[in-house]
C-alpha cells in the first residue's frame, strides 16, 4: 500500500531511482528543492512504496512530493489579471512504478491544492519531443496553451528544444479564458 506523507529534507537523498517525465535529466540541486520546501511546504508530499522506497517526485508551482511518485510545485501569478495559478515544476515516477496511475494521482492532488489556493488554472512545461508525457497530460485534461521556442537548453552541441506550455482550467476560470491557445509561439524571455 502506498503511503502519502509530508516531505522531509532527508527525502532529497532518496530519489536517485526516479526519472522525471518532464525533464529526463535531473537538473535541480538541493538548494532548489529546499527553496520549494521552505516556500510551499503544503505542496510537498511524498508517496512511499510499502518497502519505503521513493517511487517518484515532481516539482511545480503548486507542489507535492511523493516517494513512490511525487510532484513539486508552487502558486504564482497575478490575481488581478486572472493569472493566479498552480505550476508543476516537475513530475516524476520511478520506472518500476509507472503505468499504475500514480502520475495522475499526483496531478489530481496538485490541482486540488491549486483549487484551494484560488487558482484559475494549473500549468506546466514539457519538451515537445516528450510525446509520452504530452499524451498523458492531454488524457488528464491539459491542452497546449502555447509553444515556447528554445525553452530547454541543450548540451553537447545539440540545438535547444522547444516546450509546450500546457494548461488545465480550474473552477475559478468559469469562462476557460486561461486555456485559449495563443496563435503564435513565444520566446522564454516573453514569459512572465
Amino acid at each position: 500500500m502506498t503511503t502519502l506523507r509530508a516531505f522531509t529534507c532527508d527525502d532529497l537523498f532518496r530519489f536517485n531511482n526516479i526519472v522525471s517525465l518532464l525533464n529526463p535529466v535531473p537538473q535541480y540541486g538541493i538548494p532548489f528543492y529546499l527553496q520549494y520546501l521552505a516556500h510551499w511546504p503544503e505542496y510537498f508530499v511524498v508517496a512511499e512504496a510499502p518497502g519505503g522506497e521513493l517511487m517518484g517526485y515532481s516539482e511545480g508551482a503548486a507542489a507535492l512530493m511523493l516517494c513512490v511518485f511525487a510532484v513539486m510545485g508552487k502558486a504564482e501569478g497575478s490575481v488581478a489579471r486572472e493569472e493566479w495559478h498552480g505550476h508543476v515544476t516537475a513530475l516524476s515516477v520511478a520506472p518500476e512504478f509507472r503505468r499504475l496511475g500514480l502520475a495522475a494521482k499526483l496531478m489530481e492532488l496538485l490541482e486540488e491544492i491549486s483549487e484551494k489556493k484560488g487558482g484559475f488554472f494549473v500549468d506546466l512545461f514539457v519538451r515537445v519531443s516528450n510525446q509520452v508525457a504530452v499524451n498523458m497530460y492531454k488524457q488528464l485534461g491539459y491542452s497546449v496553451y502555447r509553444t515556447v521556442l528554445e525553452y530547454y537548453s541543450a548540451s553537447n552541441g545539440e540545438p535547444d528544444e522547444d516546450a509546450y506550455d500546457m494548461r488545465k482550467a480550474l473552477s475559478r476560470d468559469t469562462e476557460k479564458k486561461s486555456i485559449i491557445p495563443l496563435p503564435h509561439p513565444v520566446r522564454p524571455e516573453d514569459i512572465e
